[in-house]
């Protein structure tokens, strides 16, 4: 059974020297996993339509026997380009592919997580790479998790406190708008990684080096 879905590539690898494994995320579908058959080849239709981040419309044959299925077409919709030519953006939409992955189980579906993810990506492209971008995907996708912070029973400070409650509920400008000073930045940044690990057991690979802002070259 040929079925259809649009998503956002997570996460590729070799399955052999011709083939290729794709992750997807897709709102209906949720996380899936297809094979794409002589991906690697001169003359392959999947030539230049595979890779990570991009956005496509796909059709795939689903397996009956395990959960990777058979790709059949690809037409790409958007590569979100900007995220290959700067590292630190790079660093940051893996990050939320590695926060994705963890926090979700495959071939469930996630139309919200899906949008939410999509329009990181999207954001990331528009505008430098800074920490409180990280923040508001993190926050979002707690609240879509059914893992909101409960700031009455936190000892973060009041101005704190109204920042997590604006990136949690608006929509990305005016998220993007907000004035952090260093020390909530700071507090921010320490109450998630705590509040992160309580809540997922550990962090999910890559949040030092997603936080870096266009003045580091380090994690702190």
């Amino acid at each position: 059974m040929i079925e259809s879905a649009t998503g956002l590539i997570l996460r590729t690898r070799p399955l052999t020297e011709t083939s290729l494994i794709v992750h997807w995320l897709t709102p209906n579908f949720g996380r899936i996993v297809t094979v794409a058959k002589g991906a690697h080849r001169p003359k392959s239709p999947f030539l230049g339509k595979l890779d990570l981040f991009y956005l496509a419309d796909f059709s795939f044959s689903r397996s009956r026997r395990s959960d990777l299925h058979i790709l059949r077409e690809v037409s790409l919709r958007e590569t979100h380009s900007a995220l290959r030519r700067n590292v630190l953006l790079l660093h940051q939409a893996a990050y939320a592919t590695a926060f994705v992955e963890q926090a979700t189980e495959t071939e469930t579906p996630l139309p919200a997580v899906y949008d939410l993810t999509l329009g990181f990506f999207c954001r990331l492209c528009e505008q430098p790479a800074k920490p409180q971008t990280v923040f508001t995907f993190e926050l979002k996708l707690l609240h879509e998790l059914g893992l909101k912070p409960n700031l009455e029973k936190t000892r973060l400070s009041p101005g704190t406190k109204k920042i997590i409650q604006v990136l949690v509920q608006g929509h990305w400008p005016a998220c993007a708008r907000l004035k952090l000073t260093d020390a909530q930045t700071i507090e921010l940044r320490e109450f998630l990684h705590g509040f992160l690990i309580f809540h997922l057991g550990r962090l999910p690979k890559g949040r030092a080096k997603a936080l870096l802002n266009e003045n580091q070259t380090t994690p702190r």
